[in-house]
């Protein structure tokens, strides 16, 4: 396929491709994100520091690798209609911008609140393009000291506090968070705990972004804009097309290629919308278990408040 004639088709009001064939376009990376995750962590030498423990959200995001119909990959941008710039790069600096003039209204969490959260899930099958919707409800505490109550798939999970030697990455707990750089290139050698840069790291540090940026957490000043600043150094990030709305507004996505999410943008204003993630189920076929049913899965966070106590929502 042409990928400039998609550029220029891109607000022509052509048909398009239908849902089948697009769904068919995507379908590209394996899924089994737990365990690809627990292999690159061996395959590193492990990482320097406790049990790493993803935040709840992260559990119910994290359900496969995914990716868009690419549009284009690095390099110049071309322009196109109703997209001023089309390179990942460019966007993800515009997304920084964005996110310095946007006042979070939260306040700074205490480490006995909670973060409730609601947020909306699209999730669409690859097979025949039917799709699923619903809103998760959560309650997960701050500093995981407490039980934590958590909503996936529409189904309730009661999570224990933290054991001993548990922690958080990234941190939830305000005061940590304020211990991370804010200078980009400080903060992608973070994202890279310390490891020589490669595609391997590249792939990591991406993903630990994601996971930062997905929270739920209140972030101290400058720091998503520093995150996004700092994936805008990696190398090989491309740009996704997205034909359809993400929370009623037209999208954009940012990923890598062989990193387990995609951010979604709005297209105009270069708003932080969520994550795209690729999943399936596991079925046992012939006495092995095998990925069935792939779907795609857009998670955007309706609300998030601090709160005192689990079923509060103000």
């Amino acid at each position: 396929m042409d990928e400039l004639t998609q550029v220029r088709d891109w607000d022509t009001g052509a048909g398009g491709l239908s849902d089948r064939a697009r769904a068919a376009a995507r379908a590209r990376l394996e899924t089994a994100i737990t365990e690809e995750s627990r292999d690159r962590t061996a395959r590193a030498g492990g990482l320097n520091r406790r049990l790493v423990l993803r935040t709840a959200l992260a559990g119910a995001v994290a359900a496969g690798a995914g990716v868009t119909v690419v549009v284009t990959r690095g390099g110049a941008p071309h322009r196109t209609t109703g997209l001023h710039v089309v390179s990942a790069a460019e966007v993800l600096r515009q997304a920084a911008d964005r996110s310095r003039t946007a006042n979070s209204d939260l306040p700074v969490p205490r480490g006995d609140q909670y973060f409730y959260t609601r947020t909306h899930v699209v999730q669409t099958y690859l097979e025949d393009g039917r799709t699923r919707t619903w809103t998760d409800e959560s309650w997960m505490s701050v500093d995981g000291s407490k039980p934590s109550l958590r909503q996936e798939n529409g189904r309730i999970h009661h999570d224990p506090p933290l054991g001993r030697h548990e922690v958080r990455w990234p941190p939830t707990v305000y005061s940590e968070l304020q211990q991370m750089p804010t200078d980009p290139d400080a903060l992608l050698k973070a994202f890279r705990h310390g490891m020589k840069p490669s595609t391997h790291t590249d792939v990591f540090a991406f993903d630990e972004a994601c996971m930062l940026l997905m929270g739920p957490r209140v972030l101290p000043p400058a720091l998503q804009a520093a995150a996004f600043e700092a994936l805008s150094r990696l190398p090989h990030i491309r740009l996704d097309r997205y034909d359809a709305t993400v929370a009623g507004r037209r999208a954009v996505g940012v990923s890598h290629p062989q990193g387990n999410f995609t951010f979604v943008f709005d297209r105009k204003t270069y708003d932080y919308l969520g994550l795209r993630t690729k999943g399936s189920s596991a079925k046992k076929v012939h006495g092995e278990w095998k990925q069935v049913n792939y779907y795609y899965r857009t998670t955007t966070l309706e609300d998030i408040r601090v709160v005192d106590r689990i079923g509060q929502h103000h």
